[in-house]
């Protein structure tokens, strides 16, 4: 296994796309001469031209809809949407046309189109830059939602995503991109369909997905030196989601908690929670926990924003909460 960062994996998935088919070309704001936000394209305009390499004007539902007609033109354009919050300016897009042209066309249109924009908190960017907003995504049908949270899958999700004729969407969480992970061996490509169990236990599930599921992974560690023993569940993919997982890994623990960095009201661990209590009612021994972001835009300064979000020690409380200690 070789060692990079999650930046290092997202650029990987990139330059293999563009290598392998003609018709991948990435477009965005600052994703040429700049080198992309992120540094995820930093090179690629050298390497593969204007012409698949190419800088957008500040209009996201400008460029979300060029990327629309050029999927439906037969190409397959990998859009670059610099952050979660100004993708709203592109949803009108998404919702009344990458959504829903196959079904409006009766099948005989498909939008072969990826996009992808960074999301989440905890780099003191302030309000308008660091919200989690992949559960509003995942609530429209005609869509893939994933949201890779591992280098393997920040890297394969993206090659396995151009594949699909339908629209993909993938959040990539803001704080990863620095993060260093062991890149599994195997094909590039990997499965965007099954979420993943990251650590096996028998006293509790927690379900997470994105940026939270390495906090997540600290509380369980955490619990472990109590005698806790939490499973941890990636969801991985939010739309169309493998909610069979996720009952079976409560079925054998009897409790769960649902971590999520967006807002409580409204958010997907409420989803989530829903359908535990549909699918497993009878199985669980406590009702279902949620750890979710404090209702309040995202704060600047470095401890109120820590404090807004979810984080292990917060983890750690709801499983107390959960066993009665």
């Amino acid at each position: 296994m070789a060692k990079i960062t999650y930046r290092e994996a997202v650029r990987a998935g990139l330059r293999e796309a563009l290598q392998r088919d003609s018709r991948v070309f990435l477009m965005g704001e600052d994703v040429g001469k700049y080198g992309g936000t992120y540094a995820c394209s930093k090179g690629f305009l050298d390497e593969f031209g204007p012409e698949r390499i190419r800088d957008t004007p500040l209009s996201e539902s400008t460029f979300v809809g060029a990327g629309i007609g050029a999927a439906l033109g037969g190409m397959r354009p990998i859009v670059e949407v610099m952050t979660v919050n100004f993708s709203l300016l592109a949803l009108d897009q998404i919702l009344n046309n990458a959504a829903t042209l196959r079904h409006m066309s009766g099948g005989q249109f498909s939008v072969p189109l990826v996009v992808r924009m960074a999301t989440g908190a905890g780099r003191q960017v302030a309000a308008q830059h660091s919200h989690s907003l992949e559960g509003w995504y995942a609530h429209i049908p005609g869509i893939r939602v994933l949201t890779p949270a591992t280098v393997t899958d920040a890297r394969g999700m993206l090659l396995t995503a151009l594949q699909e004729p339908d629209p993909v969407f993938i959040f990539e969480h803001a704080y990863l991109y620095s993060m260093e992970g062991e890149l599994e061996e195997g094909p590039p490509a990997v499965d965007i369909s099954r979420a993943a169990v990251r650590r096996t236990g028998k006293d509790v599930s927690l379900i997470t997905f994105g940026g939270s599921l390495w906090k997540t992974l600290a509380a369980a560690t955490s619990l472990a030196q109590e005698g806790i023993e939490a499973e941890v569940m990636d969801l991985r993919v939010l739309r169309p989601l493998d909610i069979n997982s996720v009952l079976t890994s409560v079925r054998k623990t009897h409790r769960a908690v649902v971590i999520d960095e967006a807002w409580r009201t409204g958010s997907f661990a409420a989803e989530i929670s829903a359908q535990i209590m549909e699918g497993v009612f009878y199985d669980l021994d406590s009702p279902v926990a949620r750890v979710c972001s404090e209702e309040v835009p995202i704060p600047y300064p470095k401890h109120l924003e820590d404090a807004a979000l979810p984080q292990p020690d917060k983890i750690v409380q709801a499983v107390h909460t959960l066993l009665g200690r």
